[in-house]
């Protein structure tokens, strides 16, 4: 892994101590890192042509990555659904990819959702695994506001190495993910 990455220097320099003081880790490979993250868009299937290579643009702003389209695996008549038909896309980051994109959510984007109070504590899998869903595209800095037709939602799913919830909780909150007050 080359460490030129603010947040992956910051992890070696200051999270990965901190962590393996809290939590008594024996072996420097039980602290949790993060291993990917996958930023899925998902498509409506009854919109226009278009919709899908729109949602390609915005995602290939937004990670520097040219995502994979998804397509529908069955039809499904009630969901007006074609077998093969293109019904979203995805990116997986890694390494330093990761890390900057994970740089860019925490640092830019979620601070620019109005009325933001931190994210759910609740999203985990149980895995160590965080997950959010992001109403709009255009909290991200890289989106020009004129050239979108329509506001498209993303899920964004952090994988951790994290054993259980609450180590991955910790992980993420030192990574600087800000967690809503739990009340």
């Amino acid at each position: 892994m080359s460490m030129n990455s603010r947040l992956s220097k910051k992890y070696s320099e200051e999270v990965k101590p901190a962590l393996t003081e809290k939590r008594s880790y024996k072996n420097s490979h039980e602290v949790p890192t993060m291993t990917k993250i996958v930023i899925n868009m998902g498509v409506s299937a009854s919109l226009e042509k278009g919709a899908v290579d729109e949602a390609v643009r915005d995602l290939t702003l937004i990670t520097g990555r040219k995502p994979v389209i998804n397509k529908a695996r069955k039809s499904i008549a009630n969901f007006k659904l074609r077998e093969g038909q293109s019904i979203g896309c995805h990116v997986t980051l890694r390494r330093d990819a990761m890390y900057e994109f994970f740089d860019r959510l925490v640092a830019a984007a979620l601070p620019r959702i109005r009325d933001f109070r931190g994210v759910s504590r609740r999203s985990f899998d149980g895995r160590g695994n965080y997950s959010l869903g992001l109403a709009d595209q255009t909290i991200f800095p890289e989106i020009d506001l004129e050239k979108i037709k329509r506001t498209q939602g993303m899920d964004v799913t952090i994988v951790t190495s994290a054993k259980t919830d609450e180590e991955a909780l910790d992980f993420l909150k030192m990574m600087g993910m800000p967690f809503a007050e739990s009340r």
